[in-house]
């Protein structure tokens, strides 16, 4: 069981410097459930031990939510991914007693599969086998990589759900704000059920158009969510204007890109009744009070943005019936992602339209009794 109710400090916090080579970074280990935690690995120049911490607390809170019976964490190393086999082999050697002991590190911002391959391999990490639990049968990458498209399910599952809780019958406006893997699978999933992409941003600006061709944008957008301006189709407006997203007229706002994104110095610009977080810390806690003030509904990351890190840990505990063919199996993680994503989604609209205030707060206590009994 968790080991403590309510922290306002993480269970504890490790500083890497490195074993057999240098590095800078954290992992921070918010919360242990029966000894298990479990979250991403992110490397930026700039990532700093208060932003892993802010994540790691993001990882209880996703799973509390979700109902699964691990705790959360995070990884964070400072480096600029130039040298990346030399970081990850040091990363693996100086987490390997973390990874043994029951604290899975995935991938997160600025870690690729690839990546993750390299520090397991370096760490002698095998996420089927543990101690006192059952052997997973198939490999990880197995598993895991058919699944990347899970994160995005979810977002659109929360933002559909929000939608008909609205009582809106036609179609919504839609931008998404990062046109990474999230970014990419939500306009496809929201674009399939009839709504219209009138914005797309990436790290070079925003396009814009009264319907954008989704499956066109995303066959010249790069691996790292840029598209090429040179390769558009016609019609298309192009803003390199700071933030130029939230100058689109829309209904929804999806944000699929870096933390803060919206924040108390943009949000008066914030057209769009909904707002869906797709990424992690989309959004900061002034933001988010001052756009439900102004009549805005927001559904933050820990309920919307579940896919990866659920689909992990329903992995490292055993819950994926892994008996399922590869298909079926993939259908059932969705399944069960769509289904805890909605029923939160509709939980926390309630709890917000019995009473003013951030309604997140009530619905985790709720959920956090459920998982302890």
């Amino acid at each position: 069981m968790s080991d403590r109710e309510n922290p306002t400090d993480p269970a504890f916090t490790v500083h890497l410097n490195g074993c057999g080579g240098r590095i800078k970074g954290w992992v921070v280990v918010d919360s242990l459930y029966d000894g298990l935690a479990m979250g991403g690995t992110r490397m930026t120049p700039g990532v700093t031990e208060a932003e892993v911490a802010g994540l790691a607390r993001d990882m209880t809170q996703k799973f509390t939510l979700a109902g699964l019976p691990i705790g959360g964490a995070k990884a964070g190393i400072v480096a600029d991914g130039s040298d990346r086999d030399t970081t990850f082999r040091t990363f693996g050697r100086t987490v390997k007693p973390l990874l043994h002991g029951g604290i899975h590190l995935g991938i997160d911002m600025g870690v690729t599969p690839a990546d993750r391959a390299v520090f397991f391999d370096e760490a002698g990490y095998d996420p089927r086998f543990r101690l006192g639990a059952p052997d997973m049968p198939i490999d990880w990458r197995t598993y895991y990589e058919p699944l990347i498209d899970c994160t995005g399910h979810g977002v659109g599952v929360a933002a559909v759900t929000a939608l008909q809780a609205s009582g809106r019958v036609q179609a919504a406006r839609v931008v998404v704000q990062g046109f990474g893997a999230v970014g990419r699978a939500v306009a496809q999933f929201l674009e399939a059920r009839g709504h219209l992409v009138v914005g797309v941003a990436d790290i070079d600006g925003t396009v814009s158009a009264d319907q954008l061709p989704v499956d066109a944008l995303i066959a010249i957008t790069d691996e790292f969510g840029r598209i090429d301006r040179s390769r558009l189709p016609a019609g298309i407006t192009v803003s390199n204007g700071p933030d130029a997203w939230l100058d689109v007229d829309a209904d929804l706002l999806i944000l699929a890109a870096q933390k803060h994104a919206l924040n108390a110095d943009n949000v008066h610009r914030l057209r769009a009744a909904l707002v869906v977080e797709g990424g992690n810390l989309s959004s900061t806690a002034e933001a988010k009070e001052k756009a439900r003030a102004a009549g805005a509904t927001l559904v933050p990351g820990v309920i919307a943005n579940i896919g990866g890190a659920a689909s992990a840990a329903l992995a490292v505990t055993r819950v994926v019936p892994f008996d399922l063919p590869a298909e079926a199996r993939k259908a059932w993680v969705f399944d069960w992602v769509g289904d805890r994503v909605q029923l939160n989604t509709r939980a926390l609209l309630e709890i917000a339209a019995a009473g003013a205030g951030d309604p997140l707060p009530e619905l985790l206590a709720v959920r956090g009794a459920e998982r302890r009994r």
